[in-house]
């Protein structure tokens, strides 16, 4: 299911790629923002999608309980938002970030119990939701190909440090529930396209995360939370960027 998720953000970023290639390509004969990548700082704004799941193993408990008898995370939509600061180091490279990046995610894990509890509304499947409003704060070095008149295509590659305001780690009565720490940290990669338009450069980027840090804050109390031992972030976005 994830790699079928995985593959429709990539057909909907070869979309836009494609629809760019041809609105640029009508306006090959004049070079749009001739001076653009010759400023040392430009700025941004992002808007996006992605998807997002958690990458687990089992606590030795999974196997000598008979309780839950298979978990699974589940990946869900969530939207990007943030403000691009670029610094050209040379004509290649340069370094970028995002002061202001907020992440808005919908995790899930789902439980298959042998004995559900219908008193407190369990089924033989059962999703418990995990909400995530993340503030994010990477940092990117970008490589970009030479210009070829409107188009230039570009990797990118670095690492961040994220703040998830929604983590519940430190709440009580949340025995129904996995409990996440707030803080985490990892690595990202992904590629691009600059197009060049009269006024303003659109630039779609496809962009996976990992993150390194195990965010799980184990409860030996939850069913939910003790059969699990190490939880890491993953996500895939899809980004429109506009400078």
């Amino acid at each position: 299911m994830q790699y079928l998720l995985r593959n429709k953000i990539v057909l909907v970023f070869l979309f836009v790629c494609s629809s760019s290639i041809s609105a640029v390509a009508q306006n090959n004969n004049n070079l749009n923002l001739p001076d653009h990548d010759l400023k040392k700082f430009h700025f941004g704004i992002l808007l996006g999608s992605n998807r997002a799941y958690y990458h687990f193993s089992h606590n030795n408990s999974f196997l000598t309980q008979d309780s839950v008898l298979g978990i699974e995370s589940i990946q869900s939509t969530g939207i990007n938002m943030g403000w691009l600061v670029n610094m050209r180091l040379s004509d290649y490279f340069d370094l970028r970030t995002y002061p202001i990046n907020l992440i808005f995610t919908e995790k899930a894990f789902e439980y298959r119990f042998k004995y559900p509890d219908p008193f407190v509304k369990e089924d033989s499947l059962t999703i418990r939701k995990v909400q995530g409003i993340t503030l994010a704060l990477p940092l990117q070095l970008k490589f970009s190909s030479d210009r070829i008149n409107n188009l230039k295509v570009y990797m990118l590659a670095g690492g961040k440090v994220e703040y998830d305001f929604a983590a519940t780690a430190g709440e009580k009565n949340t025995d129904r529930q996995i409990k996440l720490n707030n803080l985490d940290y990892g690595i990202e990669a992904g590629i691009g396209f600059h197009f060049y338009f009269p006024v303003f450069v659109l630039s779609p980027e496809l962009k996976v995360g990992w993150g390194f840090k195990n965010v799980h804050s184990r409860n030996e109390v939850s069913k939910y939370s003790n059969v699990i031992d190490q939880v890491k972030s993953r996500t895939i976005s899809f980004s429109l960027i506009i400078e």
